[in-house]
Order: structure tokens, then sequence, then C-alpha cells
């Protein structure tokens, strides 16, 4: 475990009674390295094969995804009876504290399935509905098996990468030097246009990196390790324990113009960068058509 504060208690506007940030925290943590031990155990012993496909071919889902959603349940439902749980594998469980964990088993489950490091365990729980455009994030832990990282953060106690507290964010540099991460639909549709606005994003900054774990670069964006990331399609799985690294260090997740982060558009940076990666996004998309 790492120096996290241990006297951060969730008081904010709305928040159910009782809430201890700091025991979430501790808890988000101890799940993520849990369902991680079971990832990397597989990942060293076991053919890791295809168990169903979701949106498409491509989309695909491993025995131990459902494998590492289950012991994530059942630890939930074993020391948060009433808590609701939304997970990427099964359906909504549903609770009456309040809160909702939020909880995906590998995010980036392609590059598991290649034997690439980049995938992670992302755990959270939120205040409020389960959607970006309402709740309120409490605590989250993005453990990284294969890395070796683990990135945490709770409601006004800060976020930390292997247990040090980050930084908060410094001022942004312009986006032409901006290096912004990034992600693919798994709709070939999907890709096409999304291709058609990299091609018209990437000029206007330094570069342009796709790591295949939307949450381990939501981390990355926190501890400054990239400038920013913009995808189309997350789900609430994939964003909510490093949406809220961001805003523990200063930083915005927000949409395009003024809608929330969401399906539509998710854009996490330093608020001024995201401002302006959002008029470029906005103008890549009308070049992407035109």
């Amino acid at each position: 475990m790492g120096t996290h504060d241990r006297d951060a208690r969730g008081t904010g506007d709305g928040l159910p009674p009782g809430v201890d940030v700091a025991a979430l925290m501790e808890l988000a943590e101890r799940l993520a390295r849990q369902a991680g031990r079971v990832v990397a155990e597989a990942a060293r012993t076991t053919t890791v094969t295809v168990a169903r496909t979701k949106s498409s071919s491509v989309d695909v889902v491993t025995e131990v995804d459902e494998a590492a959603e289950r012991l994530l349940r059942a630890e939930i439902t074993a020391a948060r009876p009433d808590d609701a749980i939304l997970g990427e594998e099964e359906e909504t469980r549903p609770g009456t504290s309040g809160l909702t964990w939020v909880i995906d088993p590998i995010d980036g489950t392609v590059n598991f399935l290649y034997g690439l490091p980049h995938y992670s365990v992302s755990v959270a729980v939120v205040a409020g509905p389960p959607d970006p455009a309402s709740w309120t994030l409490l605590a989250g832990c993005v453990h990284a098996p294969a890395l070796g990282r683990t990135w945490t953060a709770g409601r006004g106690a800060g976020a930390f990468a292997d247990g040090v507290r980050l930084a908060p964010l410094a001022g942004p540099p312009p986006l032409e030097r901006a290096l912004v991460g990034t992600g693919f639909s798994y709709s070939a549709a999907g890709r096409a246009a999304q291709g058609r606005v990299v091609a018209e994003l990437l000029p206007q900054v330094r570069d342009i990196r796709r790591l295949g774990s939307a949450a381990v670069d939501l981390c990355h964006v926190a501890a400054g390790s990239l400038d920013a990331h913009y995808e189309e399609y997350l789900n609430p799985w994939d964003m909510a324990a490093g949406a809220l690294l961001v805003s523990e260090v200063g930083g915005v997740v927000r949409g395009l113009g003024d809608d929330p982060a969401g399906p539509g558009m998710t854009i996490a940076a330093h608020p001024d960068l995201a401002a302006s990666l959002a008029g470029a996004i906005a103008g890549a998309r009308t070049g992407a058509a035109g």
C-alpha cells in the first residue's frame, strides 16, 4: 500500500452519509491488485483464447476477463453488499447505498491477448448515477500488472503513482508541442472515420500515441507522460478511475463544446490544453467530412 492520505473523507455536496474516501481508496486498490494477480497468472501459465465477441469480430472477451470480473464482483459484494456494481462483462447489479463500483477487469484486452503489456484492471466507485455526465467520482485504482504500475486516487485526497503523490499538472505546452494519446473503435466504419480525423489532427500536434488502454492513457495524462488523451466511444468503466486521477491533479475530463465526457468524445488534459484540443478535434472532424 502506498503513502496515501488516510484522513480524506467524502463530505462534498450530495454524497451519501458516512462516505470514507480513504477506505474506498484502499478497497479499490486491493480489488484491482487481486484481479491483476488473476490476469498476470493467466498471462504466465495459460494459452489465452477468445471466449466471445461483442460489438464486432475484433471486439473480444477472453475467459480471463470473465474470471477477473467474477472475482471483483464477489469481493465487492463481500466487502460492501449494499453497493451497486457496473461492469463491462456482466449485467449491472443494483444497490441501495447510493454508491456504484465501476469495474473493467481488463482494459486493453487485445493487448493482453497478444502479449503486449499495455493493459490494466480499472476499479472505481462513484456516488450518484454511474454516468460521466452526472456521477461524483470518489475513489479509483488502475493497476497494470505487466507494466508493474499502480495508480490510485481519491476525491480530495490526491492522485498517486505507486504510492507517490502526483504533482499538479504544470502549465501545458501549446497544442503544436503536445503529445496526445488516442484510441479507436472496434467498428471498421468507426475506425475509418477516426482515421480521417487523425490525419487532420496529426500536423497540429507534436505526435499521437495509441497504446491500447484508455485507463492507462488517462493515468499517463495525470502523471505528465502524455499531455492529453482523446477518444470516442469510451464507456464508464473505461474512464472512471483514470478520470479521477486527472481531476485530482487539476486536469479536466470533458467532451466537445459544452458536452460532458462520454461516448461522443472524451478529452483529458490541463484545462487550457483540453480547450485547444477540443477546438482542433472539432475542426478536424469538419475537415475530414469535407
